[in-house]
């Protein structure tokens, strides 16, 4: 009785460290993606800011389709928005 005892209390202490290591890896991917998103929205904001002082009129608008897009793709996604912007002036 006393093997069996131990040995599910091994397994729950395995089961416990598997699902701590996945609960810690989602929560590193949802902070990327939060300090993506940030960043993004900074960055949009002051790439506007440095198109409006040059004089070009063309901005990206802060709305959650350019959010999401730079959240998720990061600085690809940035580059994606200002290249579809700038592809429209042509």
């Amino acid at each position: 009785m006393d093997i069996k005892i131990g040995a599910l209390a091994l397994a729950g202490i395995c089961c416990l460290v598997l699902a701590i290591g996945f609960l810690r890896r989602k929560a590193e991917i949802f902070l990327n993606f939060v300090v993506r998103m940030v960043l993004g929205i900074m960055a949009i904001y002051m790439i506007n800011l440095l198109l409006a002082r040059a004089g070009i009129e063309a901005s990206a608008g802060l709305n959650p389709i350019n959010i999401l897009a730079v959240g998720s793709l990061g600085t690809g996604g940035l580059a994606l928005i200002y290249g579809i912007l700038f592809y429209n002036l042509l």
